[in-house]
């Protein structure tokens, strides 16, 4: 590939969520610190919400790592899972072995008395949804009822649910009210403005291993943010494809025609126009075919 090309040791932009390239980005490192702070802390609920691809999976990997021996993870990646679903997998990542009973009462008895067994040991339970925004209503009233478990002073289990905005659309419906009123802490993760894109940009090469100065041009760097509008998932992608294009080029900078060229390849930030153009020349090209055939098929019965 360009690693050799651009004296990298490895693939800078991959979208893999790889905590070794956190980017201490000030929303981003403000939303962990709020995580951290408020977990330790002891509250019940807290919430992260952030539109698709700005970061919110890394977040969680990132808290599963700085969490620390203090706490005991429950991480669980899949909301398409019923009350019941979601017993028998926060019972998984306690470390409860199985067969599960089948009565849900003694399956929430179990986990019960391991939640008061960790805390006996001077340990916490958190758990972390992620895209918690495809939930059901009633996994999110039985995630709701395991958090009133607790101790005179502690809750037996922490919540930290990430979603897209679509969780905040869900926490507003009036059946959903009482699972609002517990979030204590929430934040929103919001896409990179045009000076944290340098930033990110310059943060992830470097620990990819660039040590040439900037790799992307001014002009390349503007249209990224215009075309990508700071969602770091897209970022990735872009700038990956432009890497390739620029190294197939036998170009050591990545200019603008690079990531332009990228961006027609690329469905979700490709502009209407070369959509439409497209269009243009492919439905032509189907109706020429297609008379082409009729031609044929005439001449044949005559």
């Amino acid at each position: 590939m360009y690693l050799e090309h651009f004296n990298l040791k490895e693939m800078p932009f991959a979208l893999t969520a790889n905590t070794e390239f956190f980017c201490r980005l000030p929303g981003h490192q403000s939303a962990l610190n709020v995580v951290l702070v408020s977990l330790r802390n002891g509250e019940g609920f807290i919430k992260v919400v952030g539109e698709v691809g700005t970061g919110k999976t890394l977040l969680c990997r990132l808290l599963l790592e700085r969490l620390g021996d203090d706490f005991i993870t429950a991480y669980v990646p899949n909301p398409d899972l019923n009350p019941a679903g979601l017993r028998v997998a926060l019972a998984q990542e306690l470390g409860l072995a199985a067969p599960y009973p089948r009565s849900q009462h003694a399956l929430l008895e179990l986990i019960t008395n391991k939640l008061i067994e960790v805390h006996a040991t001077g340990k916490r339970v958190v758990l972390l949804m992620d895209e918690a925004q495809a939930m059901t209503t009633e996994s999110l009233e039985a995630l709701r009822l395991l958090t009133n478990l607790e101790t005179n002073t502690f809750k037996l289990l922490q919540v930290v649910l990430f979603g897209q905005p679509e969780l905040d659309v869900r926490l507003n419906q009036a059946n959903l009210r009482q699972l609002k009123q517990r979030i204590t802490f929430s934040h929103y993760l919001n896409p990179l403005n045009r000076t944290e894109l340098e930033d990110y940009l310059c943060h992830r090469l470097a620990k990819a291993g660039h040590t040439l100065g900037p790799l992307f041009t001014r002009k390349a760097a503007d249209l990224l943010y215009r075309k990508t509008k700071g969602i770091p998932r897209l970022i990735n992608i872009l700038c990956h494809k432009a890497m390739m294009i620029a190294y197939g080029r036998g170009e050591t900078r990545v200019e603008h025609k690079a990531v332009n060229m990228a961006v027609r390849d690329t469905e979700s930030v490709a502009a209407p126009f070369y959509q439409l153009l497209k269009l243009a020349i492919v439905i032509p090209a189907v109706l020429v075919v297609s008379i082409i055939i009729l031609i044929i098929k005439y001449h044949h019965l005559l």
